[in-house]
This record gives C-alpha cells, sequence and structure tokens, in this order.
C-alpha cells in the first residue's frame, strides 16, 4: 500500500487525518485486508454485516479506514458512509468472474455520487494466489476503469491471505 499512501500522504500532506472508504461485493477480502494492515497478520473473519472501522497509521497520517459489508441486501446504505471520503479502496474477488460485470455496476454507480466526485481510487485486485483468477488487466478492463478520465486512480494485484500486494502498491 505504500505508493498509493505515499501519494495521497502528498495529497493530503497538510491533514493528519484522512478518512478511507472500502467497498466491494461480499466475500472479496475487505474485512481480511483491514486487519492485515491493522494488526499485520491474517485474522479469521465472518461476513460484515454492517461495518468496521479502524484507524491504520502510516508515517505521520492516520488512515481512518471504515470497511462496509457487502452483501446486496446492504449495498444501497454505502451512500450514508460517502461523506468526507478522500479515498475509495475498491475491492474486487479476481476469481470470481461470475460476478465481475455486478462488481463493474456497483463501482460505476457509487463513482456516479457526487459525494465522492473527488475521492482517489484504489482497486485490490484480490485473491490472486486463487488458481484461475484475472488478470490485473483483465479486472481492469472487465471494471471499466480506463474509462475513468477525470479520476485519479490505481489497480493492484493482491492477495489479502497472504499479504501480497498490500503494502506493495
Amino acid at each position: 500500500m505504500g505508493k498509493i499512501i505515499s501519494r495521497l500522504v502528498k495529497q493530503f500532506l497538510s491533514e493528519s487525518k484522512v478518512r478511507i472508504l472500502m467497498v466491494g461485493l461480499d466475500a472479496s477480502g475487505k474485512t481480511t485486508i483491514l486487519y492485515k494492515l491493522k494488526l499485520g497478520e491474517m485474522v479469521s473473519t465472518i461476513p460484515t454485516i454492517g461495518f468496521n472501522v479502524e484507524t491504520v497509521d502510516y508515517k505521520n497520517i492516520s488512515f481512518s479506514v471504515w470497511d462496509v459489508g457487502g452483501q446486496e441486501k446492504i449495498r444501497p446504505l454505502w451512500k450514508h458512509y460517502f461523506k468526507n471520503v478522500e479515498g475509495l479502496i475498491f475491492v474486487v474477488d479476481s476469481s470470481d468472474k461470475e460476478r465481475i460485470s455486478e462488481a463493474r455496476n456497483e463501482l460505476h454507480r457509487i463513482l456516479g455520487d457526487s459525494e465522492l466526485r473527488d475521492a482517489t481510487l484504489l482497486v485490490f485486485a484480490n485473491k490472486q494466489d486463487v488458481l484461475g483468477a484475472m488478470s490485473v488487466d483483465e479486472v481492469a478492463d472487465k471494471l471499466g476503469l480506463h474509462a475513468l478520465r477525470q479520476r485519479c486512480w490505481y489497480i493492484q494485484s493482491s492477495s489479502s491471505k497472504f499479504g501480497q500486494g498490500l503494502y506493495e502498491v
């Protein structure tokens, strides 16, 4: 997460707290990523009903990371977490080819919200350790990231299970 955090540090140099929202479809690995970043270790998780919020410190910046559940019934509630968000992390299960179009629709729906118009986007193409997972380029194409001309975005290959790609960004 180093490069993207460095970018956010430069962008928000005068601020000591940055609010980041992490969303994605259910079972994409959001909570595993959050606690890997917070605790530095893999924790056993259950589906998030509601949200988890943790403070992750990096250099002189304190990131308030909101991990909001991704079940279909919870997604309409995501909009209630958009206020004052400076960074959006969208987590995609790269091995879930059947729901990649659903992930794309959800991503573009939330990016259309005026509250998120200035938010920097980081996409974790998660579960790269799973045999048959889509490549980062394939995930970017299927999510339509190259069409996001007015937004600063970055996609990162990751495996929350092993912590790969979480610190290298």
